[in-house]
C-alpha cells in the first residue's frame, strides 16, 4: 500500500512541471490578434522653399528665419503580412505652421504679421522587421516605409489668405518620401503591465520610436514652390 502513495505521489510531482508549462504556454497563447498600429509624432519641418530655381534670394529664411515649424503627425497602420516581420499600409495626416513679418515686393518688412501653413498627407508602404523582438527578445525595431505625398499649404496675412496679383496664395503639392526609423518595445520595461493593456484595452505592444524622412515635395520636379524637407520625427506608437 505504501509503495502504491509513493508511486502516485511521484507520478503527480513530475507532472507538475509539465501543467506549469501548459499554463504558461495558454497564457502565451491568450494574446489578442495584432492588425496594425497607430502613432503620434512631433518632429522639426524646414521646406527647401528657398531652392527652388530661378529665386534670387531666399524668402523663407527673410521672412521665417532658420527655425524649424513644428510639424505634428498621426499616423495609422495596417498590416497585411506578419511573419519574418510586419508589412502593411499606412496613412497620415500632419499640420506645421510658422509665422514671421510680412515683407511687401520691394522687400520692406511690413508690421503686419503673415504665415505659411501646411498639412502633409501620406499614403504608404511600411516594413517593421519585428521578428527578432518577439523572437529572440531584441527591444529594438528596424523598419522602413515610403509614401506618396499631398501636401495642401496656404498662406496668411493678418487674418486673410494673402494674394499677390490676384492669384490666391494657397494651393497644394505633390511628392514622394523615404523614411528609416528604430523603436524600442517599451513591454520589456514592464511585462506584466504590456500583458494587462493586452488583456484589457487590446494594445499588444508599445514603442518609443525615431525616424528621418526624405521627401520631395515639388510636383515631381515642375516649377513652383519646393515644399521638399529632409527631417526627424520622435514619437509613441501602438500596436493594437
Amino acid at each position: 500500500m505504501s509503495r502504491a502513495v509513493a508511486l502516485g505521489a511521484a507520478v503527480f510531482l513530475g507532472a507538475l512541471p509539465s501543467q506549469a508549462q501548459e499554463t504558461s504556454t495558454s497564457a502565451t497563447s491568450l494574446q489578442s490578434p495584432r492588425s496594425g498600429a497607430i502613432a503620434v509624432k512631433l518632429g522639426g519641418y524646414t521646406p527647401r522653399i528657398d531652392t527652388e530655381e530661378g529665386l534670387t534670394s531666399a524668402p523663407y529664411e527673410k521672412t521665417f528665419g532658420n527655425s524649424s515649424m513644428l510639424l505634428v503627425e498621426l499616423e495609422i497602420q495596417r498590416y497585411f503580412y506578419q511573419g519574418i516581420g510586419s508589412a502593411g499600409v499606412s496613412v497620415s495626416a500632419g499640420y506645421a505652421e510658422k509665422y514671421g513679418k510680412a515683407v511687401n515686393l520691394e522687400g520692406v518688412e511690413s508690421p503686419e504679421t503673415t504665415s505659411l501653413k501646411v498639412a502633409p498627407l501620406r499614403l504608404g508602404a511600411v516594413y517593421k522587421f519585428d521578428y527578432a523582438a518577439f523572437r529572440w527578445h531584441i527591444p529594438l525595431v528596424p523598419y522602413g516605409k515610403a509614401a506618396l505625398i499631398y501636401m495642401p499649404w496656404w498662406v496668411s496675412k493678418g487674418d486673410k489668405t494673402q494674394e499677390v496679383n490676384g492669384r490666391k496664395g494657397r494651393g497644394g503639392r505633390w511628392g514622394y518620401g523615404f523614411t528609416g526609423g528604430v523603436a524600442f518595445l517599451m513591454d520589456v520595461l514592464e511585462p506584466r503591465l504590456a500583458r494587462d493593456f493586452d488583456s484589457d484595452l487590446g494594445i499588444n505592444h508599445t514603442y518609443l520610436f525615431a525616424e528621418y524622412t526624405y521627401a520631395e515635395v515639388n510636383n515631381f520636379g515642375s516649377s513652383g514652390l519646393v515644399l521638399s524637407s529632409r527631417h526627424w520625427m520622435f514619437g509613441l506608437s501602438l500596436d493594437y
